[in-house]
């Protein structure tokens, strides 16, 4: 773990050479690692690779390489160096996800070692932290050249627990672009910030009708336990005298497991229609543009899943567990893999300043994976 926290993978920048050494390490130890070159970020890779025999219905082990930035943050240590202090490990990444994959990777070289008749494969995606946007063309790069596996475990921090339900979400780029004048003559101009914040509030509204709704049983396992609107981010204008001739801001859903994300992106371009109508009757070069940012979808809890029963036997976890962040499991979920989501870690230290995961829950992990192991011996 060490080693991968040092690596200051931070989504906007490269994550080459932690792949390089990862690719390296495993090379060591005999085994061939593929990497995938996203070729509209030259400096952005995928790996995966794949030990046991060469056959399908390997177990997967998924994790991301980047990390969320530490910008502004009050640490306490050099974030890119993990340090060890009153049973925790500290370290952007540590909990989210780099101790996972540290984890796999020894788990992968171990498998090779000792001799699986199981296969084992191990996928490490990128650009997680900013919408999942990394693995769909992993998961695809992948079947033409490792046999394919049937049930993947996404190793982010869940308490080692088995979480079988996580929701979808879908952003959206928005760019509201208003007719500038004179802020005394505001009837005749198009503030895009007050015609913005049209829909921005109408994120409130969703959000009011959706907790005053009764859930259905899906649902209710969430917390919340409905679908949710949200803006995190604006920005606009150019003098508090002015009409703000430009606002952009993002607008994400997050949906509950059993609703369709396609529907609430559908519902919000309505929305923006209105409101661009009703700037389009001011004045008709104002417009309002928008673009998909990510659509990650949702993990559907399974029938007698394969990971699920698998990720239980091997923790004696039995309970229900589902979360409101989303993880790269949808979407293998949706490319035909059994999903779960186990790792170890709390989801409640991630992105923070002193970022740790504990050290029982790092051996946890180990321990997981040692059992794993010795599942996969038996075939």
């Amino acid at each position: 773990m060490d080693r991968l926290v040092a690596f200051p993978t931070v989504s906007r920048d490269t994550n080459l050479p932690l792949i390089d050494w990862v690719q390296d390490y495993l090379a060591g130890h005999g085994i061939t690692a593929h990497r995938w070159v996203d070729p509209d970020q030259r400096h952005k890779a995928a790996l995966f690779a794949h030990v046991g025999p060469w056959e399908p219905g390997a177990v997967v082990l998924s994790g991301h390489t980047d990390v969320v930035p530490v910008d502004g943050q009050p640490w306490d240590t050099d974030p890119f160096e993990v340090v060890e202090k009153d049973g925790k490990y500290f370290g952007r990444g540590t909990c989210d996800m780099k101790g996972f994959d540290a984890i796999a990777i020894w788990a992968l070289v171990q498998a090779h070692l000792l001799g699986v008749s199981r296969p084992l494969q191990l996928a490490l995606s990128f650009d997680e932290e900013i919408g999942c946007t990394g693995a769909p063309p992993m998961i695809e790069a992948m079947q033409p050249v490792l046999p394919r596996g049937s049930m993947v475990i996404v190793g982010e921090p869940s308490m080692m627990q088995a979480v079988t339900g996580h929701k979808g979400g879908q952003g959206f780029d928005t760019h509201v672009i208003g007719f500038e004048v004179h802020s005394s003559l505001l009837h005749t101009g198009v503030n895009a910030i007050m015609y913005g914040a049209k829909l921005i509030d109408w994120a409130n509204t969703v959000n009011a009708a959706n907790r005053a709704a009764q859930p259905s049983d899906l649902a209710a396992m969430f917390d919340p336990p409905y679908t949710t609107a949200h803006v995190g981010m604006i920005e606009g204008g150019t003098a508090h005298n002015i009409t703000a001739k430009d606002c952009r801001f993002s607008f994400d859903f997050r949906a509950v497991a059993g609703e369709r994300l396609q529907d609430w992106g559908e519902r919000y371009k309505a929305r923006v229609r209105e409101v661009e109508a009703e700037m389009q009757a001011v004045h008709p070069d104002s417009r309002i543009e928008i673009s998909e940012r990510f659509n990650v979808p949702a993990l559907e809890p399974e029938t007698h899943g394969e990971a699920e029963t698998l990720v239980r036997a091997l923790t004696g976890d039995n309970a229900s567990h589902v979360v409101s962040y989303g993880t790269e499991a949808g979407q293998f979920q949706q490319a035909g893999y059994s999903a779960v989501v186990c790792g170890p870690g709390n989801i409640a230290q991630a992105h923070q300043p002193n970022e740790y995961i504990t050290k029982a829950q790092f051996e946890a992990g180990i321990g997981f994976m040692e059992r794993l192991i010795a599942l996969l011996q038996k075939g």
